[in-house]
């Protein structure tokens, strides 16, 4: 049922075109003579994966990525603040097409490096933005008394390779797809691949002048039976604020890299299991 749901969810959002296409032209800019949509997502992220949103030629971006604990146990932790995880991710471009990044995760106290590149934009003639997105992460907490056994470097390595395929419906709706392959050199339940395989699918509704509501699933593929990791659910807001966008944000996993989110997920949303957080971002 959740694979027809989710075919059904990917004809519509290949297949709009030919009714929205009309509304989409009326959000172009006149002047703009190449005819190219508006930005589809104003941040850098959906929630948790990377939207088709580029940094400009020489802008310099940091976020800060902060996803406190599951806020289950109520005034125990103080609502998961006594268990939180800070992301540090510094974002330069390039080219308005080509922007390079380089992070660091206090999940697993994990380092990161990442290119995200455009391939084509949405305009007139073609209907959707495709962007690819490129990340090889090291994990530097992983220790023998972990894995009861020697830990090789390719335990420590994870990469993820995306494509971010949006479309800007209407002035107020946008939709991604993100078909993503990921490896990791350590699974922590041992039955699961090492390559593994994901759909995301997100969208950004606006609801005002300044701030929108955002969503964003990513459907694991080919997860083990019996694993006790979950697919990531994130619901979130984004709010405007001048010299950056302020992301809000609940969601079942709480890493913010890639691989630690769609591999590494554990909350229960029927539970109460989740994690909020925000994303933070600065532009120089």
């Amino acid at each position: 049922m959740r694979t027809i749901k989710l075919s059904l969810l990917l004809i519509v959002f290949l297949t709009s075109k030919g009714f929205t296409q009309d509304d989409l032209l009326q959000e172009i800019d006149k002047s703009d003579t190449t005819q190219i949509a508006e930005a589809a997502f104003k941040g850098l992220k959906i929630v948790n994966f990377e939207s088709t949103k580029m940094v400009n030629r020489k802008e310099f971006y940091f976020i800060v990525s902060h996803r406190f604990g599951s806020i289950k146990n109520g005034f125990d932790d103080f609502f998961g603040l006594d268990f939180a995880n800070t992301r540090l991710h510094f974002i330069y471009g390039f080219t308005d097409g080509f922007n390079l990044a380089v992070s660091r995760s206090s999940f697993n106290k994990t380092y990161d490096l990442s290119a995200k590149y455009r391939l084509t934009r949405q305009q007139k003639d073609f209907p959707v933005t495709i962007v690819g997105y490129s990340q090889g992460a090291i994990n530097t907490l992983i220790e023998e008394a972990l894995i009861l056994r020697e830990v090789d470097f390719s335990d420590r390595i994870s990469f993820t390779q995306q494509l971010l395929i949006s479309r800007k419906v209407s002035n107020k709706l946008s939709l991604q797809l993100m078909p993503t392959y990921f490896y990791e050199g350590y699974v922590a339940y041992e039955p699961q691949d090492n390559s593994q395989f994901a759909l995301g699918v997100g969208g950004r509704y606006k609801l005002g002048k300044r701030w929108s509501i955002n969503l964003d699933y990513g459907w694991h593929l080919n997860r083990a039976d019996g694993s006790p990791f979950v697919n990531p659910l994130s619901i979130g807001f984004d709010i405007e604020t001048g010299g950056h966008v302020f992301q809000l944000h609940f969601t079942n996993a709480q890493p913010t890299f890639e691989s630690g989110f769609l591999g590494n997920g554990v909350g229960d949303w029927s539970e109460g299991d989740i994690y909020f957080g925000f994303n933070l971002s600065r532009t120089f």
